[in-house]
């Protein structure tokens, strides 16, 4: 019995992987693996026996003589990894039903999703969601941060690693970033959930988590978030928050020299359209200072040199 044969068998299920791998231990089976795991993911089309015998009887029976090429093992495996390659490429054109969006450093993007709500990308953020599913569950995946535009209809629900929201219909902001967690109230009402803590939001309200801790937080009265004006502002935030608020927009490395600590709680803003008019505006308040080499730099206390 050829090799050929045995790995039809296979194909068809009447001899197992396991079997296939014994008779020939030195074969690289992976390309067929893949080949056949893709081909059952299509359903064969019904047939109908009476009618494909009609048009069988239609047709002319004559025909030339087949070309008959013979096939080796290696040829086999050469038809089988393109197979792979054409059988993937149509499980993703078909089966894969992801919308999924991402910003670099000092991007932001708009992105209008089916039920024409709005979501306002900040930088170095991902977000994806089912398009089969939407219509009948809203629900997104955030990973950084972003400004909804919520319509009217089913619950719409943004989780994150930190916690998720749901709401009808409305206008917050989410942030989700390492050891940090916000959620703002622009317009309508939020639900917050945080490790089976649920708040509601009213236009003004943030929650905000830090390290897993809740934070107290004064009410807010703007409009919008500031990041859609290219500024970012913070009110009793953490240096380190800041800091790695400025490396998302400058692609720039900051390091804490001696003396500066990076748990002080910073209130004010930066701009994203000047680097150094930005660090002046967090580090002054602060009583630092900074020196920049490159895309590095430092921040430091000059009290203490």
């Amino acid at each position: 019995m050829s090799k050929e044969t045995d790995i039809l068998k296979w194909f068809n299920g009447e001899i197992s992987t396991k079997e296939i791998k014994a008779l020939y231990p030195n074969e690289d089976f992976s390309a067929l693996e893949k080949s056949a795991f893709y081909s059952k993911q299509f359903e064969v089309p019904q047939i109908n026996a009476e009618e494909a015998l009609k048009d069988f009887k239609a047709r002319s029976l004559s025909k030339a003589e087949p070309k008959v090429i013979p096939l080796n093992f290696r040829s086999f495996l050469k038809v089988a990894a393109i197979l792979v390659v054409m059988l993937t490429s149509s499980y993703f054109l078909f089966f894969n039903n992801t919308a999924s969006y991402n910003t670099e450093i000092a991007e932001t993007t708009n992105l209008i999703l089916p039920d024409d709500s709005e979501v306002f990308l900040n930088a170095k953020s991902t977000l994806s969601y089912n398009k089969k599913a939407w219509k009948k569950e809203r629900t997104l995946h955030l990973d950084g941060e972003a400004f909804f535009k919520v319509t009217k209809g089913n619950t719409f629900t943004v989780q994150t690693e930190a916690g998720s929201i749901e709401v009808i219909g409305t206008q917050f902001n989410v942030k989700e970033r390492h050891k940090y967690f916000e959620v703002k109230c622009y317009e309508g009402s939020v639900g917050v959930n945080h490790k089976g803590k649920t708040a509601i939001l009213t236009p003004g309200k943030t929650v905000r988590v830090v390290n897993g801790v809740i934070m107290d937080v004064d009410d807010f009265y703007s409009q919008n978030p500031s990041w859609l004006a290219k500024e970012s502002s913070f009110s009793k935030v953490p240096l380190w928050q800041v800091i790695d608020e400025l490396q998302r927009q400058y692609n720039i490395s900051i390091a804490i020299g001696e003396g500066v600590n990076d748990s002080e709680l910073f209130s004010g803003s930066f701009t994203h359209t000047d680097k150094n008019v930005a660090l002046q505006a967090v580090t002054i308040p602060l009583k630092l200072s900074y020196k920049i080499n490159g895309s590095k730099v430092e921040f430091y206390n000059y009290e203490s040199n």
